[in-house]
């Protein structure tokens, strides 16, 4: 899982000097208390205004 995570963002990366608009990384991470516990989750990603790729972790 961390290596796919890993190869979405090098592609992000690689991707923000190609032709057309430049894609704006993104993450997000946080905490939720449900009646299982405490729980984490987080994802990162990349747009460009019609285009999102992102994964979740």
């Amino acid at each position: 899982m961390k290596r796919l995570a890993l190869i979405a963002l090098l592609t992000t990366f690689a991707a923000c000097g190609a032709d057309g608009p430049p894609m704006t990384p993104n993450a997000n991470v946080g905490l939720s208390l449900g009646s299982g516990g405490i729980g984490t989750y987080g994802s990162v990603g990349a747009s460009n205004g019609r285009v999102s790729v992102g994964v979740g972790l």
